[in-house]
């Protein structure tokens, strides 16, 4: 028989703790999630986007998802990106994660979610990483982040957790004292020497891994000679780069329908030459050996970022909570149950 569960909140701290130095189990959820939407067993509708008229670089995203399989859950996060919090010394993105169970749709837990976004977009982006240049047979050692908010600190760190090493790292940010401050935290970490380049174009082409992860709404990388060293490309931010150099380059996505909105430089180049022919597949069709990305050209992986990665992510943090017996659950959450009183 079916049964109301109880509602549980998971704190920031416990899911920092849940995730932290598990970064490769990470890469794996992340990696069983892509393959059970790859076989049509999650479901993952279009994005919904909140714009404020008097805030236009603001916006509050739901992404409602669910997922099959072990995962076995229904569930929406609901992101906010205020770029103008950085000013204000707090970070640009905050959200909340509900997990509904599949039977009787009830939501029995709320998380703190910008822990788990940030982890399932470095997840995502090592998993690309690496499966790219396996099949490239193209090893990167030179890495370039190109913004260097929380999110490049945790593509750093998965990057490094998914095995690979680099001989060097450049850095690039319009604030000269964030590109500091990213240079101090690789120094932390990194033996080869760390480099922060002025112009974008010296950053882009000293790498053969170029890390894009800005909040820029439109493009601003716009020559495509930048990329005749054919480097791999992890174009986070999505909105980075022109018509002409996605055109002029190898594209991987994560799922083609989500990755054609919104404005994405894919989408500016489906719609300046009328067809999607210049997307070669999705990383499943990598992860699955369907397409074989190219050594002689630049490859650019472009995730739209998924519901069901964040669902898979969230189920794995709730279940470790739980196996600890840390549920912090809310009494009486649920109070109007019997139909007639």
């Amino acid at each position: 028989m079916s049964q109301v569960p109880s509602f549980a909140v998971i704190s920031g701290a416990q899911v920092h703790q849940a995730v932290s130095g598990r970064e490769e189990q990470i890469i794996r959820i992340v990696e069983a999630a892509y393959r059970l939407h790859g076989q049509g067993r999650t479901v993952n509708p279009d994005s919904y986007f909140l714009r404020f008229p008097d805030r236009p670089s603001s916006r509050i995203i739901a992404l409602p998802a669910s997922v099959g399989g072990e995962v076995d859950v229904h569930g929406i996060k609901w992101i906010a990106s205020f770029p103008e919090n950085v000013a204000a010394g707090i970070p640009r993105a905050s959200a909340v994660l509900i997990l509904n169970d599949t039977q009787t749709g009830y939501p029995f837990a709320c998380l703190e979610s910008s822990i788990i976004s940030a982890a399932r977009t470095a997840a995502s982006a090592a998993l690309a990483a690496v499966e790219l240049s396996r099949r490239r047979g193209v090893r990167p050692r030179r890495a370039g982040f190109f913004g260097v908010g929380l999110i490049a600190r945790y593509l750093h760190t998965y990057l490094v957790a998914g095995g690979l090493e680099f001989e060097a790292i450049g850095v690039h940010d319009l604030v000269a004292e964030h590109a500091e401050g990213f240079k101090g935290y690789l120094e932390r970490t990194e033996r080869g020497p760390i480099t922060i380049y002025d112009k974008p174009e010296d950053l882009i082409r000293s790498c053969d891994l170029v890390v894009f992860a800005t909040v820029a709404g439109e493009p601003h990388v716009l020559d495509p000679s930048w990329f005749e060293h054919n480097p791999l490309v992890l174009h986070i931010s999505l909105r980075d780069l022109s018509p002409e150099i996605i055109l002029s380059s190898y594209n991987v996505v994560d799922d083609v329908e989500h990755c054609m909105k919104a404005n994405t430089s894919p989408h500016l180049a489906e719609q300046r030459v009328g067809n999607r022919d210049f997307v070669a597949g999705t990383l499943y069709d990598v992860l699955t050996d369907r397409i074989t990305p190219p050594a002689d050209k630049p490859v650019i992986f472009s995730p739209f970022g998924l519901g069901v990665l964040d669902l898979a992510v969230a189920r794995y943090v709730y279940d470790q909570v739980k196996a600890k017996g840390e549920l912090q659950t809310v009494p009486d959450f649920f109070y109007e149950l019997k139909r007639y009183g």
